[in-house]
């Protein structure tokens, strides 16, 4: 039992029983659509993911500091269309350039989140919920009615969705989503070992204490903000890659599906815990719900939008009433085992007599 409480911590708990879940969702798939399990399956859940997973990971750094980010969608379509206009205009920027062009726009707007959250102090809710409105007017108005096609595209731009980079039997690992693995896999290391990953789990846990123990919050705040601004950049350069043809409504809703990739990983909403990896198997399981649900044409899509605020609701449930008396179970544990020998009860009466 000792060794389990060692391998296994309370936070892991929900990435383990969330790989299981989309272990058996992928069984249950199968028996209803046909050719399910298949590479084209992978492919095409795989791609959309992507975009999910790198958009969550910059919605992880905000959510452990116990606010949130409702832009990302706006963040994401702004910076798709941004982009895909440049190219219309000029379609020999390099490809550096444009991701680069893509990444710094997102972190323009996250900034000015970072802003509003961190130095004025409004909440969060309100400053992301006004600015997700705010950044998709901005996209109406500087969208014109116009639409980035993918005739305007250069090619190398249009060729990236279906790139392959190695193959596994009959599935394909394709670039998109072995870019937002890297992503998932720098993030996570910076979180465990970096100073800047340390100062988000202390402010999330307690940030008065944080405070206390002089731990810059509001700036740490406001660069959680500006990388997940950024990365929203990044992800608006992959939709601009999957999809091509980009309007004035590009990634609305997205920010759902963000937050509940997010909560239903394991990422407290109330901040202080939660893992990239964690993220990332939400993604899965949020992009293989949709892909799997889109395919079932006999449901509507309000009850796969309804699916989605169940999952966050039971997310959030469970963080708050099962694993926090799991990990209030875990702590008496530790700090049992670590009690010194000569305070067990074995010893006392070993001593009295």
């Amino acid at each position: 039992m000792t060794a389990i409480r060692r391998l296994v911590r309370p936070e892991q708990l929900r990435e383990i029983s969330l790989l299981i879940l989309i272990v058996l969702a992928c069984l249950f798939f199968s028996t209803q659509i046909n050719g399910f399990l298949s590479g084209r399956t992978f492919a095409r859940v795989s791609t959309s993911v992507a975009i999910i997973t790198v958009v969550a990971v910059g919605q992880t750094l905000v959510v452990l500091t116990r606010n949130i980010d409702l832009s990302v969608g706006s963040i994401v379509g702004f910076c798709a269309y941004f982009v895909g206009m440049q190219f219309t205009f000029d379609r020999t920027i390099p490809p550096a350039a444009a991701v680069a062009m893509a990444i710094g726009v997102g972190a323009l707007m996250g900034g000015f989140n970072g802003l509003l959250v961190a130095y004025a102090r409004v909440p969060a809710i309100i400053v992301t919920l006004g600015t997700l409105a705010i950044y998709r007017g901005l996209l109406v108005e500087y969208g014109n009615a116009r639409t980035v096609t993918t005739a305007n595209l250069p090619s190398w731009l249009v060729g990236l969705q279906p790139t392959n980079l190695f193959s596994i039997g009959d599935i394909d690992i394709r670039l998109m989503a072995f870019i937002a693995i890297v992503v998932v896999l720098v993030f996570q290391l910076g979180l465990g070992y970096l100073q800047f990953g340390r100062r988000l789990y202390a402010i999330g846990s307690n940030p008065d204490a944080a405070r206390i123990a002089g731990i810059p919050a509001r700036r740490t705040v406001f660069l959680a903000y500006v990388m997940c601004g950024a990365l929203a950049g990044l992800g608006g350069f992959m939709f601009l890659v999957r999809f091509g043809d980009i309007t004035i409504v590009a990634a609305q809703g997205l920010e759902l599906q963000v937050v509940a990739a997010v909560v239903v990983g394991g990422v407290n909403i109330f901040g202080g815990s939660g893992t990239m990896f964690g993220a990332m198997l939400g993604a899965v399981m949020i992009g293989t719900l949709e892909y799997s649900l889109t395919r079932m044409t006999w449901i509507s899509q309000f009850w796969k939008d309804a699916l989605l605020g169940g999952f966050i609701l039971a997310a959030v449930a469970a963080d708050a009433i099962i694993l926090t008396r799991i990990r209030k179970f875990w702590a008496r544990t530790e700090l049992t085992l670590a009690a010194p020998v000569s305070e067990t009860p074995e010893v006392r009466r070993a001593a009295g007599d």
